[in-house]
């Protein structure tokens, strides 16, 4: 049934009632009306009207869900749907729009894994530069002073050895941003190792303390699964530093029945608002990229808590 015979059925049906029962009913109007009339007609108006919207709002009830869900629907928590069931115009509408959000959800994935592999290299590609050039550069800096050190007058010698202690300070500045960009830890030694350099370094700039929680026996994961895991933990121990004013934070990550699970808890003052910025967004969208799923909530005494859930996706070997 159409919209429009959908209402007109339900406006026909407060109509009929209403004219069956003035047919049928032994009431009679007046000229001029009574006070008894009046109220008899005035309460009729009123069952009608009531009639007439209980009616109308348990017919358009599928509309105002559609709409509750338009304004609420985020393409970074997929899978919202409304059951559409029947035909007529309004089920059609909410097959359609769900057809819609299908599609959106999957031109978003794949443009944000475009948008993420891209980045990824870029920042191999600086982290590379940075290593290769300006590393490099700084060590032959350090060389040179060295020696321009050790045959210097002693008064000179002081100050060139200050400078030496600020370029190798610079130099370590260096190296810790490649290993931020690109974590060699990760592609050489694995996820636990470069977890492991990630909050150990984490702990040596902020001064948290840090405690890791990380099972023995964790599956064997894709590339991009571990890559992904790393970098909600990277974001999640940063967010930690700028926001959280926290003390401690626990990093964990543990083996389940479907996957692996990487909660970052700390206990510091907590979600203040649920607005989500740019950085939290990211992680749902890093998440999505490999099939997970992204929860932060309150942690269970304070503080918050981000967990990353990802699929058991093992390595393939490869087909030669």
């Amino acid at each position: 049934m159409s919209l429009f015979w959908r209402i007109f059925a339900l406006n026909a049906v407060v109509l009929g009632t209403a004219t069956a029962l003035l047919l049928w009913a032994p009431v009679t109007v007046s000229v001029p009306v009574v006070l008894t009339e009046a109220i008899i007609l005035v309460g009729g108006l009123a069952v009608m009207l009531v009639a007439n919207a209980v009616l109308l709002r348990l017919g358009l009830a599928p509309l105002d869900r559609l709409r509750k869900l338009m304004t609420t629907v985020d393409l970074l928590r997929p899978g919202q749907r409304l059951p559409a069931s029947g035909g007529g115009e309004v089920a059609e509408v909410i097959r359609t729009f769900n057809a819609m959000l299908e599609r959106l959800e999957q031109e978003r994935a794949t443009s944000s894994a475009r948008a993420l592999l891209a980045q990824e290299a870029e920042r191999r590609r600086i982290a590379q530069e940075l290593h290769d050039e300006v590393g490099q550069s700084m060590t032959a800096i350090l060389l040179g002073l060295k020696r321009a050190a050790d045959g210097a007058p002693a008064p000179l010698r002081e100050d060139i050895h200050e400078v030496q202690e600020i370029t190798r300070g610079s130099l370590d500045e260096i190296r810790r941003l490649v290993r931020r960009l690109r974590p060699g830890a990760l592609d050489d030694l694995g996820l636990v190792s470069a977890l492991t350099s990630l909050t150990e370094d984490f702990a040596t700039h902020t001064g948290l303390q840090v405690t890791r929680r990380f099972d023995a026996d964790l599956p064997v994961l894709a590339p991009e699964t571990e890559l992904v895991l790393y970098r909600v933990a990277q974001e999640s121990l940063t967010n930690v530093a700028r926001h959280a004013d926290a003390q401690r934070v626990t990093v964990a990550l543990r083996r389940t029945d479907d996957g692996v699970v990487l909660a970052v808890t700390d206990d510091g003052s907590g979600i203040q608002a649920p607005r989500e910025g740019a950085g939290i967004r990211g992680m749902r969208e890093r998440a999505l990229l490999i099939g997970g799923s992204l929860e932060i909530t309150p942690a269970p005494r304070s503080g918050t808590r981000v967990q990353l859930t990802a699929p058991d996706v093992r390595k393939q070997p490869d087909d030669d």
